[in-house]
C-alpha cells in the first residue's frame, strides 16, 4: 500500500500544485466567521499536545509486531491518558486499519474522555461521490464509535479536486459523523482553497497537520504557520521528532533500522552540533530531555506536536514536555542552530 504511492515515510512523492495568485483577491478576514474563531474548532487550540497513532500496527516502517507489541501499545495509551493527553490521532492507512481497531479496543477498556482525530486517503481511483462519507463510517465501525472530532484529508491527491473533497467534509460535518475537518500536508495555496470551500457551507477549516520539526521548519519559513495562526487553522505537527532524530539516540555509527536510516544518512553526520544545544538547554531547564526540548520548542511555536509511543516509557518522556515553557532566547538558540541544518522551503 505504501509503496505503490512512493510513500516515505510521511512524505508522498505524488503532489499537486495550484497556481500562484489564485487567492490574491481574496479578503481572507472576510471569511473568518465574523472575525471570532469558530466555537466547533476551539477545543483544538486548547490542547498543547496530542499522540500520534502512526506507529500502532505498521510493519513497513515502525516494525509493529517485532520490537513492539499490543501490549506495549497499551501502555502509551493508557500513560498518555494518565498524563492528561487526550487528543489521539491516527488515519484509515496506518496499519491497513489496524491503529484504529487497536484504538478501538482500548477506548472500550477506558473512563476517560478521548479526543479522536482520524484520517482519508483520497486515492486516485476513488472518484465516486460519497466515497469519503463511505471510508469515515468505515472508519467510526474500527473505532466502534458513531463519530469523531477531526477529520482530515490525508493528502491533496489528483485528480479529484479539493472543492470536492472540502464539500464532501462539509456533509460529514451536516450528517453529525464529525464534530471538525482539518487537511494534511497542504502547502498555504491549497489550504486557502480547501478554507475557501468549506467557508460557502459555513464549516470552518479546524487544522493543517504538517510535517514541522527543528530539522524540516518548511511550514514556518514558507508562511504557512503565519497564516494558520491568522485564520485559526490548528498547525498540527506531525514526525515532531524527526523520527527519532532529535531525541538524541542515534548516530552515524548507530542508525534507525530499515527506511528511516537511509533517510537519516545525509543529516546524521550535521546533527551534534544542534543535539549539543538541546542537551544545555534541557539541562538548564532541570533536565528535560533533546525530545522534550524539540517538543516544547514547536508548542511555543504556537502549534500542536503529536509525537509517538510504542509505549509506556516512551509516554510518559513526551508528556515531559508539557507543564513548563522554553524562554524566548531559548527558542532562538534553537532557531539558530537548526538554521543550517534544516528543510526551509
Amino acid at each position: 500500500m505504501w509503496a505503490r504511492f512512493n510513500w516515505y515515510g510521511e512524505t508522498l512523492l505524488l503532489t499537486t500544485t495550484i497556481g500562484s495568485g489564485l487567492y490574491n483577491r481574496v479578503k481572507w478576514g472576510q471569511l473568518k466567521f465574523g472575525g471570532k474563531m469558530d466555537s466547533s474548532t476551539r477545543f483544538l487550540h486548547a490542547i498543547e499536545m496530542g499522540v500520534g497513532a502512526w506507529a500502532w500496527g505498521d510493519r513497513i516502517i515502525w516494525n509493529y509486531g517485532g520490537s513492539y507489541t499490543d501490549e506495549d501499545i497499551r501502555g502509551a495509551f493508557d500513560t498518555s491518558l494518565e498524563k492528561g493527553i487526550r487528543l489521539i490521532d491516527t488515519a484509515e492507512v496506518y496499519g491497513r486499519g489496524r491503529s484504529e481497531r487497536l484504538i478501538g479496543e482500548f477506548l472500550k477498556e477506558t473512563e476517560v474522555p478521548v479526543l479522536l482525530a482520524t484520517k482519508f486517503m483520497p486515492y486516485p481511483w476513488r472518484i465516486r461521490k460519497k466515497a469519503l462519507l463511505r471510508s469515515l463510517r468505515h472508519s467510526l465501525e474500527r473505532l466502534d464509535v458513531e463519530s469523531v472530532d477531526l477529520y482530515q484529508i490525508h493528502f491533496p491527491i489528483p485528480p479529484i479536486s479539493i472543492e470536492s473533497w472540502m464539500n464532501e467534509l462539509a456533509t460529514a460535518v451536516e450528517e453529525g459523523l464529525t464534530r471538525t475537518v482539518g487537511v494534511s500536508n497542504y502547502k498555504e495555496s491549497q489550504m486557502l482553497q480547501a478554507y475557501s470551500a468549506l467557508a460557502r457551507h459555513k464549516v470552518p477549516l479546524a487544522s493543517n497537520q504538517v510535517e514541522y520539526h527543528l530539522l524540516d521548519r518548511r511550514a514556518e519559513k514558507s508562511g504557512l504557520l503565519a497564516r494558520c495562526h491568522e485564520l485559526d487553522i490548528r498547525l498540527i505537527a506531525y514526525s515532531p521528532l524527526a523520527m527519532g532524530l532529535l531525541t538524541g539516540k542515534y548516530t552515524v555509527d548507530s542508525p534507525p533500522p530499515g527506511m528511516r536510516g537511509r533517510k537519516a544518512a545525509r543529516i546524521l553526520p550535521k546533527l551534534p552540533s544542534l543535539l549539543k544545544v538541546m542537551t544545555q538547554i534541557g539541562q538548564d531547564q532541570g533536565g528535560k530531555t533533546n525530545a522534550q526540548i524539540a517538543l516544547n520548542w514547536l508548542i511555543c511555536k504556537g502549534t500542536m506536536p503529536i509525537p509517538g509511543a510504542k509505549n509506556a516509557k516512551q509516554a510518559e518522556q513526551n508528556a515531559g514536555a508539557l507543564g513548563w515553557k522554553l524562554s524566548d532566547d531559548q527558542v532562538a538558540a534553537l532557531d539558530e542552530a537548526s538554521e543550517v541544518l534544516t528543510k526551509n522551503s
